[in-house]
């Protein structure tokens, strides 16, 4: 595990944005940086997208701090279940240039967030527990039985789609709506369907022999010269929830929150500060932002088996010059 004085020592010069001027407009999500690349035959073609994952942290749509290696994490350990997916469905993912920069095709993003929830739980407005517990029983246009208790396993994996919006809130989708508002086709809503269920199903596969419970998790989908992709990332903590195996029948059996690798913690700490995304949001403390940098780091080595490398920070010069090879 990554030392404590390490992570401290990272907090003043954490990656919070890089700017390259040279590879044109810069344009920015709620965690990721990214350029567009004309191609080299014609610069008409945007063919790729340098993406440079910052250590910017998000929850309830909003950017609220930045935690040392998060972004290397996210980064690394998507590039991973890039390579363990590929034969599920083909990846925009062409090559690491550096920990926190990625080059991808550049795909025409599909603007559906595709939910994959195995158990029943959350604290977000889109999760599927909060509406439970208000006795609802029709979610996402899906029937719930009775009786289901905060974090329990679902009789099986369902599909809550949500709106992808790149400021503002997610809403939530149904099938019915996609399909009536013509997001997508219905041929290219049942070829989504089938790999975000087939993909979580490996990943399920590969937590389990790791110790973890892949609770719920969110695919992005795009278009790269008409073909079907996955996108953006994939099993990372920011994008799902990690649940430790060994404690979790036992927790729940007290009413106690699962053990976690992801950031549903974070999530927590902000609900009990009384900030559920409006307004100013609490500042972090060092302490926590350790905490949540060694969860990070944590799940990463847990699902991959290799150990994470840490760097020193800053390494805003070091993502300048890995870009030297394509800039």
């Amino acid at each position: 595990m990554v030392s404590k004085n390490k992570i401290l020592k990272a907090i003043p010069n954490i990656l919070k944005t890089v700017n390259i001027p040279n590879l044109g407009e810069k344009h920015q999500g709620k965690v990721r940086d990214y350029y567009v690349l004309a191609d080299e035959q014609s610069s008409r073609l945007r063919t790729k997208r340098i993406i440079i994952t910052t250590d910017r942290q998000s929850a309830f749509d909003r950017v609220l701090g930045h935690i040392p290696y998060k972004g290397a994490v996210l980064n690394l350990l998507s590039a991973f279940w890039f390579d363990k997916t590929k034969d599920i469905i083909d990846n925009h993912w062409v090559c690491n240039l550096y920990y926190n920069v990625i080059v991808v095709k550049n795909c025409q993003i599909i603007p559906i967030e595709m939910v994959v929830r195995g158990y029943i739980t959350g604290v977000t407005d889109t999760s599927i527990w909060g509406s439970y517990e208000k006795g609802e029983r029709v979610i996402y246009g899906i029937k719930f039985p009775d009786g289901l208790k905060k974090n329990q396993k679902l009789p099986s994996p369902v599909i809550t789609p949500t709106t992808k919006a790149e400021s503002g809130h997610d809403e939530r989708l149904t099938e019915k709506e996609i399909l009536e508002k013509k997001i997508v086709s219905k041929k290219l809503w049942t070829q989504m369907k089938k790999a975000a269920v087939e993909l979580f199903e490996r990943g399920s596969k590969i937590c389990d022999r790791a110790g973890i419970i892949l609770a719920d998790t969110k695919y992005e989908f795009g278009l790269f010269n008409g073909k079907l992709m996955l996108i953006d990332e994939v099993h990372t903590p920011d994008s799902s929830r990690f649940w430790v195996k060994k404690s979790y029948k036992d927790r729940l059996k007290k009413g106690l929150e699962p053990e976690s690798y992801d950031k549903e913690i974070l999530r927590i700490w902000f609900k009990e500060k009384g900030y559920s995304g409006e307004g100013k949001p609490p500042k972090m403390p060092d302490d926590f932002l350790v905490k949540m940098s060694q969860r990070y780091i944590g799940i990463y080595e847990k699902i991959t088996g290799k150990k994470f490398k840490t760097f020193d920070y800053p390494i805003e010069k070091r993502i300048r010059d890995s870009l030297k090879k394509i800039g």
